[in-house]
């Protein structure tokens, strides 16, 4: 994207989101693509790094790990490598080693259902693969420390298992030594050192001529000779000829694990590109957290569309403060490419601008915006600002001259590609004459569709925004009550800027307030105070608009209750119902039981009985009597007191009787060969069959 000036991104503040993305880098590779972070013109290129950063960011919020540790530069190490002849040491391969082991780690996070769910993160990857011999080269010569180890060639082993007896011989004749000396009185209290890579005795300075060997220093205070037996000389020798053998062969075993892995050292650069890329978008992901950033719809085209933006370091320092900040929502699209904001001095106008123009800079270089995530943001090819005092000393420039010389670069290089922001049209010269220029520039920049936002004091550019296609008004919300900023912009209307009623809050007085009233034009004025009043009367009507909403979610509120008590009360009757059916079903079972231990107990009497006419008079009793102890239920009795059977076919609207359970209720629907029955506030399907027409009783006075 082509920025004009070059200090737009200082003046829209882009330089302080790439020092924040920065500080969430661990790798250099990736810090250093923070602090160059460009805004891009491509689609497909935006689209990949916007999703990428989306895709980490639900990786953060779902606790999801992702295998991405590896944090050190090894961009000379793996220089090194290239280059024939060099020799890295055991801890540089160990850090490749680690490199590699990352990669690894990386490539088995991306099964089959992740490189589907996390696609974004998975391009990374593309373009290369894991090589396993690396690692396992590296594993056959050195240890986790780094140390070359025993078994690495033959010839290591057998000059390690040497020098091993050597030492061991070494430090038993020295000891004797030292145990020989020491009893004769010639050893210090330190009895012995180190000295040039050599175990050495600690002689008294007198006794030194006493002990025969070499002589390899004194101390400081000339008190103590450090000498080394003649014993152990051919000793040492021999250990160290083996310690310089030993080290030759480390050399050269390191020497070859460089030359076999120097083929490999693009791919390790590969591999550093791919730590460092996942570290920043990480970085990214996680700067998105501390302001809410979300994923809009990009489009390749000229438009803006933004829900609930805000301007993300606002939001930084707000939420550290806990204050709220005001969002605001603007759309410039075919229809109405520039916005001319209006309003009072520190109401939020400036601020307004630079919250669109930061958040679109952001969208193009890949990073998420705390926007609503239906917005939809489209790309520009170049974008330009005109924001504060840009005089120039330098070029003895006044104000209004700057002003106008970056005017006219806006009008000469504007396309339907451009967008720009300027913050107070026309200003820096006589009111009329700087109100006619801006007139000129917004038509000459509308004209070639260029999309932007203006802020302004000028009533003729407000009235111009109303008749002109393609430009609208907008006005920044002031509570005059308090003479507060409300921070809350409003499309379709201009605003007023308060200037005789600041000047009345704040206690001026009032003969000054009218002699200045007087000095302004009246046309002017009342157009001004009819903003003024129009701008108060839209508050009113939001607050009322506020408190309709919240009355009818209130009403919501309770009807939902209400249909919570009525389903409780259903299941209330249903439950009712269910246990008086069971009830009877019970009393049911219990008299077949009982009936069946009874015929059982006949048929048993029957067999031992010569009496068979008096068993068949004890069945008959038995079957076809009724029960004189049974008790009438009573809730047929309370229904056939108020109920008369009088039969018939069943229709919608008359009285039933169910004949299982007693229950009346109405006929509200017949559905084939069953009706949906009303009783009480429960409707329930029942066979006709099971239903007889009923009429009440009249009452007896």
């Amino acid at each position: 994207m082509k920025l004009f000036p070059e200090s737009a991104i200082v003046q829209l503040e882009f330089e302080k989101i790439r020092t924040l993305l920065e500080q969430h880098c661990k790798t250099e590779y990736a810090k250093q693509k923070s602090l160059g972070l460009r805004i891009h013109t491509r689609l497909s290129f935006i689209e990949t790094e916007l999703r990428q950063s989306h895709e980490f960011r639900q990786l953060l919020q779902h606790s999801v790990y992702f295998p991405n540790d590896f944090i050190l530069n090894l961009a000379k190490e793996l220089k090194l490598l290239g280059i024939p002849g060099a020799v890295l040491s055991g801890e540089q391969f160990i850090h490749i080693r680690k490199l590699a082991e990352n990669i690894q780690n990386i490539f088995r996070w991306f099964d089959n259902e992740r490189r589907l769910a996390y696609s974004g993160l998975a391009l990374v990857l593309e373009g290369t693969y894991y090589e396993k011999q690396i690692k396992d080269r590296i594993n056959e010569i050195l240890d986790d420390q780094g140390v070359v180890m025993d078994h690495a060639s033959e010839e290591l082993r057998r000059i390690r298992v040497s020098l091993y007896k050597k030492r061991g011989d070494l430090r038993r004749v020295f000891e004797r030594v030292v145990q020989k000396l020491n009893k004769q009185g010639y050893l210090a209290d330190i009895e012995e050192s180190f000295l040039n890579g050599r175990r050495v005795l600690a002689v008294f300075a007198e006794q030194k001529r006493m002990i025969k060997g070499i002589l390899h220093g004194e101390s400081d205070t000339r008190r103590t000779a450090f000498i080394e037996p003649e014993e152990t000389i051919e000793l040492n020798y021999e250990v160290y000829s083996l310690e310089n053998e030993e080290q030759r062969e480390i050399y050269r075993l390191l020497w070859a694990l460089t030359a076999d892995l120097s083929g490999h050292a693009e791919l390790l650069k590969t591999y550093l590109q791919v730590a460092g890329e996942y570290d920043f978008i990480r970085a990214k992901a996680r700067l998105a957290q501390d302001y809410n950033g979300e994923y809009p719809m990009v489009v390749d085209k000229a438009h803006i569309h933004a829900v609930n933006a805000y301007h993300p370091l606002l939001y930084i320092y707000n939420k550290r403060l806990e204050k709220p900040t005001i969002p605001v929502s603007i759309t410039l699209d075919d229809r109405n490419r520039i916005l001319v904001i209006s309003g009072p001095n520190a109401g939020g106008k400036t601020v307004t601008m630079k919250t669109i123009g930061l958040n679109q800079m952001m969208v193009q270089a890949g990073l998420l915006v705390p926007v609503h995530p239906s917005s939809v943001f489209g790309i520009f090819k170049q974008l330009m600002i005109h924001i504060g005092d840009t005089q120039s000393l330098e070029f003895e420039l006044s104000t209004y001259s700057s002003h106008l010389k970056n005017m006219k670069h806006f009008m000469e290089t504007a396309n339907g590609k451009t967008l720009f922001f300027i913050d107070e049209l026309g200003s820096g010269s006589d009111p009329n004459l700087g109100g006619a220029f801006a007139e000129v520039i917004m038509e000459e920049l509308a004209r070639k569709h260029a999309m932007g936002i203006v802020t302004t004091h000028y009533l003729n550019l407000k009235v111009m925004a109303n008749k002109t296609p393609g430009i609208i008004n907008g006005a920044m919300a002031f509570d005059e009550q308090n003479l507060m900023p409300l921070y809350k912009l409003i499309i379709g209307k201009p605003g007023s800027s308060y200037t005789f009623s600041i000047a009345e809050r704040i206690g001026l007085e009032k003969r000054l307030i009218e002699r200045a009233r007087q000095m302004v034009d009246e046309d002017h004025f009342s157009l001004d105070r009819l903003l003024n009043r129009t701008e108060q009367d839209l508050r009113e009507l939001e607050l009322k608009e506020k408190e309709l909403s919240k009355l009818l979610k209130e009403n919501e509120r309770l009807k939902k209750e209400m249909e919570q008590v009525l389903d409780k009360e259903k299941h209330r009757q249903q439950v009712e119902l269910l246990k008086e059916q069971n009830r009877i079903s019970e009393e049911k079972m219990m008299q077949l039981k009982d009936m069946d231990r009874k015929m059982k107990q006949i048929l048993i009497e029957w067999k031992k009985t010569s009496d068979k006419e008096k068993v068949m008079k004890e069945m008959f009793s038995l079957l076809f009597k009724k029960d004189e102890k049974q008790v009438v239920n009573k809730l047929q009795k309370k229904i056939d007191s108020k109920f008369d059977e009088v039969g018939g076919e069943i229709k919608v609207g008359i009285k039933v009787k169910m004949r299982r359970n007693h229950q009346v209720g109405e006929v509200i629907e017949l559905r084939g060969k069953r009706a949906v029955v009303k009783i009480g506030l429960l409707p329930m399907q029942v066979d006709i069959k099971d239903l007889v027409a009923v009429i009440e009783k009249p009452v007896i006075e």
